[in-house]
């Protein structure tokens, strides 16, 4: 078991890409992540198990199972061990890029008239025979000393892709959509999402804008800078769940989004003049 340099203890993971296809190793305790993937994704489990939470619903994947992952979706993964066995997971990334080159493909003549788009959310797929032999096909990979060429990633990923739209022809039009987000309020994304890292191009690409956009758009509601307005907001919820709830230091630092209590109490104190000792009981 590894530690990090506050002495917190972290289960040892491995992950290796080939072509956007990404093997993972977990290989004790729970690993929770934080999942903000940009672009659509199947995500199938080979040994242990995976938990999906997106703060609604609670999605559980077994050994030999996959699920859909929608583009812009965020959501929380816990990846265990299973049964003696630890978590292997194989992670299809399928990217804007890898879509449009498929679609001037294929995809013209694979959208059906009026066929409507999923609903947003994460789907778990049936055990098909294509998904089933799509996997199997790519175990071999799990070995770091074998590693495939990229064209042979690319066609898992083409392989992917076809079956997804043998399960249900409304995969089509969701996944060769290339419209761009909306705009969508600043702020509010930020309240209900304060307690992830965020770089500025991923607030800018989740809340539909260019980077150049999202920093003009920004300096016309706040004075700081984003780095400091999350920083700022995370103390505020701290201090209120401390003070008013009676919660204590350890309860709440990583809850609000910091890494480690000696960073919470360090920017607590630079804040509010005191240290959050002085308010936690």
């Amino acid at each position: 078991m590894k530690r990090d340099e506050n002495g917190v203890r972290n289960p040892l993971k491995v992950i290796f890409n080939y072509n956007d296809v990404f093997f993972s190793f977990i290989y004790d305790d729970v690993s929770g992540c934080v999942h903000r993937s940009r672009e659509f994704a199947m995500n199938y489990v080979y040994s242990g198990e995976m938990l999906l939470d997106n703060g609604k619903e609670q999605i559980h994947v077994g050994k030999g199972e996959c699920v859909f992952i929608p583009r812009d979706h965020h959501i929380t993964l816990y990846k265990k061990p299973c049964d003696g066995e630890r978590y292997c997971g194989i992670f299809l990334n399928f990217t804007r890029s890898f879509l449009r080159e498929m679609y001037a493909k294929i995809g013209k003549n694979k959208i059906p008239p009026q066929t409507p788009k999923l609903d947003g959310g994460v789907i778990k797929l049936p055990k098909t025979a294509e998904i089933t032999s799509l996997f199997a096909s790519m175990i071999p990979y799990f070995d770091q000393n074998v590693k495939p060429m990229d064209d042979f990633m690319d066609l898992k990923l083409q392989e992917g892709l076809l079956a997804l739209f043998h399960i249900d022809k409304r995969f089509v039009p969701t996944l060769f959509d290339f419209s761009e987000p909306w705009k969508i309020d600043i702020l509010d994304f930020l309240n209900k999402n304060y307690m992830y890292e965020f770089s500025q191009e991923e607030l800018a690409h989740y809340t539909g804008r260019s980077l150049a956009t999202f920093k003009r758009d920004f300096r016309k509601v706040s004075d700081l800078t984003p780095e400091k307005w999350l920083i700022r907001k995370r103390l505020e919820v701290a201090y209120a769940l401390m003070k008013e709830g009676g919660r204590k230091i350890a309860d709440v630092y990583a809850e609000v989004g910091f890494k480690n209590p000696s960073h919470f109490s360090t920017a607590f104190k630079k804040q509010y003049g005191i240290p959050p000792t002085a308010v936690s009981v």
